[in-house]
């Protein structure tokens, strides 16, 4: 009998917890699974959109090869608008641009190299990216805003071009001393194997001093 009245105390005692404290541990487990599922949903969803920013890229590549330039600056602004995120979505923009400058319409073009710039992982992309925009804004003879871009840092493998645009923006802007200064900075950062020394050379000497 004693025996029966712990039992019936245990069994007491674990209505008790259970009702004070089963909601939390219900709510708990569903919160877990939710998670987990949903986890595995985005692992899923994430491998699909991997996919299918992959799938494009190739479209797009592919149409260039065909010189169906429409069809591939359409699947490249697929991914700029719905895989921006992903490993193409700078490469798809750059593709882009590309298509956009060679057609003449560099707004379009500068545009999509402003989102790769923006998208880009890698930190020498995103220098080529700077130093494409400026080259555009120097075309469009906005000096102003290329020399903005090219006042960025550049690494070693990029300073020669970016002081020879530089070079070519200050010269623009009737500071030929300045222009001078830069364009024997790029010599130097190029080296002497550059096939841009001939060029840099010649716009030194233009530069009379």
């Amino acid at each position: 009998m004693a025996l029966d009245l712990e039992e019936q105390e245990q069994v007491d005692e674990a209505k008790a917890w259970w009702k004070q404290h089963g909601n939390k541990v219900i709510w708990g487990v569903t919160i877990f699974l939710l998670a987990a599922a949903g986890w595995r949903g985005w692992e899923t969803w994430r491998h699909n959109q991997a996919a299918e920013a992959s799938m494009l890229f190739d479209k797009s590549v592919q149409a260039i090869g065909m010189n169906d330039m429409k069809t591939a600056k359409a699947a490249a602004a697929q991914i700029m608008e719905n895989h921006a995120g992903s490993a193409y979505g700078t490469p798809a923009a750059w593709l882009a641009g590309r298509i956009s400058y060679e057609a003449n319409d560099t707004k379009s073009a500068r545009a999509q190299y402003e989102f790769a710039l923006e998208h880009a992982r890698d930190e020498g992309v995103r220098q080529l990216a700077r130093l494409r925009l400026a080259a555009l804004h120097f075309e469009e003879n906005d000096l102003t805003g290329a020399l903005k871009l090219l006042e960025a840092s550049f690494d070693p493998a990029f300073q020669g071009l970016s002081e020879q645009l530089k070079g070519d923006v200050l010269a623009a802007q009737n500071k030929p001393a300045e222009a001078r200064a830069a364009y024997t900075l790029a010599l130097e950062k190029l080296g002497e194997k550059s096939p841009l020394k001939p060029l840099l050379e010649i716009r030194l000497d233009g530069l009379g001093g």
